[in-house]
């Protein structure tokens, strides 16, 4: 990351997939009525998409109510951090072509527990920050923005 341009960077849309590409946890995070939930899941990048498998359950019925989510993918290393946000419609992959196709991405759950439900996250926005770290400045001193 480039120091001159501050602690904080707003990657492009490229970017963001790129780091998308390189990862394969991430959190999705479901709304339904007054609850908010959040799922780590490892996933793969589908082209544009984001897919994941999940067994039967909360994260499969949340997704049945309100399709619209967040899924959020983060890492860092001693001197620099990053977040991507990936906002965009889930949905349950039904067709035997959609599952099929899926099948061939060579996604396995991380947990010995079966997961026959995969589901395709349809971005509508995808943004990221980068972050230089380093020591705290002086919290007396002239916060630089």
């Amino acid at each position: 990351m480039d120091n001159s341009q501050g602690p904080v960077l707003s990657l492009t849309v490229a970017q963001c997939w790129s780091r998308l590409h390189d990862q394969k946890v991430g959190r999705l995070i479901t709304h339904v009525g007054d609850v908010i939930d959040v799922f780590p899941v490892n996933y793969v990048v589908d082209r544009d998409r984001l897919v994941f498998r999940t067994a039967e359950g909360s994260k499969l019925l949340e997704l049945t109510i309100n399709d619209e989510v967040i899924f959020e993918v983060d890492d860092h290393t001693d001197t620099d951090a990053w977040s991507v946000i990936v906002r965009g419609s889930a949905r349950r992959l039904e067709t035997d072509d959609e599952v099929q196709h899926a099948d061939s991405l060579g996604l396995e759950p991380w947990i010995p527990t079966l997961k026959h439900n995969y589901v395709s996250i349809a971005p509508h926005e995808v943004t990221g920050r980068a972050f230089r770290r380093a020591e705290e400045p002086p919290r007396d001193g002239v916060q630089p923005y």
